[in-house]
């Protein structure tokens, strides 16, 4: 049985175009209604923000405050979590020498890291600016990949973190014409098992979500997604560890002075791409459909959901934003539906609150109109 994660009372402080707005959550859904600019984004920008990183925007800390604001923003939330009822703030203040900083509090007590966010809940997002994901850059797949495994696997943001500081390390040594054999080399073990480490945990998601997609393919009223990895060691997909960090490391060693040439490192996880195929239709998703396209996305998103649900025993809070806006009726009541099934909360956002009919007394409607929260 899955337990509910959820949010029960909401507060912002200067973020984005709300000075101060309250919200007290009844333990339904929740649709937020209003014109474009009216704040519904932000409103699930700042939900994102009780997720580790840098929200669904992943904006600069500098630019969440509102305008004028006279100090950083804030974020309180009451939560009735995986850990039992907590309360959340987060938000920037600015030190001694005028660096803007994110704090994180929990039960009033400093946390020591973000990633204890993860203890209380999860947070999974879909919004339209993911919308060219299967035709845009391999960077944004794979941040949307390891958002994917962070959600199971809460170690794997510092991992990756870790990894791109090793990485920055011996790029400047590299560029710098230092090299020296022992510095290097410890380095570059480092990245090997940071690295290896990394694409196991990214090859494991992928492998029980798409057991998951599979087992639900003739049921589900969105189209199912065949996913593969492929830009870091694809001819050895099912060696041990240990093989892969001494092939890894072996190819950094001998690749130095052609990445010295190039002035970054071409081999390694951060160069992988996650391969997308309807399954249905047997097609590359990048050649589908812009209708196609946001079927297959939402399908993805909704399975992976699922798949949180069933590890951790908790329905993560879901972030739906402009989810209904190019889907015909009977999809929009799948979708409402398969969200419903999951047993969480959701958030939900459109322009005209009819296209919610079909969730009845499921969902709260809130009104959003210039920073302003009526519901």
């Amino acid at each position: 049985m899955t337990d509910k994660i959820q949010i029960h009372r909401l507060k912002l402080t200067d973020f984005r175009n709300y000075a101060q707005a309250s919200l007290t959550l009844a333990g339904r859904h929740v649709v937020l209604v209003g014109n474009n600019g009216a704040g519904k984004t932000n409103f699930m920008e700042a939900i994102s923000l009780l997720s580790p990183g840098r929200g669904l925007r992943r904006a600069a800390l500098a630019d969440i405050p509102r305008i004028g604001a006279p100090a950083g923003f804030s974020v309180f939330a009451s939560i009735e979590g995986m850990a039992g009822e907590v309360d959340i703030g987060t938000g920037t203040e600015t030190t001694e020498d005028d660096n803007l900083v994110r704090r994180l509090r929990i039960n009033g007590a400093p946390a020591k890291s973000v990633d204890e966010l993860t203890d209380h809940l999860r947070v999974i997002w879909l919004t339209p600016s993911m919308d060219g994901l299967f035709t845009g850059p391999s960077a944004d797949r794979r941040r949307f990949l390891d958002r994917l495994v962070l959600s199971l696997d809460p170690a794997h943001g510092r991992r990756a973190n870790d990894f791109e500081r090793a990485m920055r390390s011996r790029n400047k040594l590299l560029s710098e014409g230092r090299f020296d054999p022992a510095w290097l080399t410890g380095i570059e073990q480092q990245m090997a098992a940071l690295g290896i480490a990394m694409a196991a945990a990214r090859r494991e998601m992928l492998g029980l979500l798409s057991g998951l997609i599979e087992a639900d393919r003739h049921t589900s009223a969105f189209p199912s997604a065949e996913l593969a990895l492929t830009g870091f060691l694809d001819d050895m997909p099912d060696a041990p560890a240990f093989a892969l960090e001494e092939r890894y490391l072996d190819l950094l060693q001998q690749s130095r002075y052609r990445d010295a040439a190039a002035g970054r490192t071409l081999d390694g996880p951060h160069r992988v791409d996650l391969l997308v195929r309807h399954i249905e239709k047997d097609m590359d998703a990048g050649r589908c459909s812009t209708g196609e396209q946001k079927a297959l996305l939402i399908g993805l998103i909704l399975a992976h959901a699922r798949l949180v649900s069933t590890m951790t025993g908790f329905a993560p809070v879901l972030l739906l934003d402009e989810i209904a806006a190019h889907l015909d009726e009977n999809r929009r009541a799948a979708l409402f539906e398969r969200i419903d099934a999951l047993g969480g909360q959701a958030f939900m956002t459109g322009t005209d609150h009819n296209m919610f009919s079909a969730l009845g007394d499921r969902a709260q409607i809130v009104v959003v109109q210039d920073g302003n929260l009526d519901g």
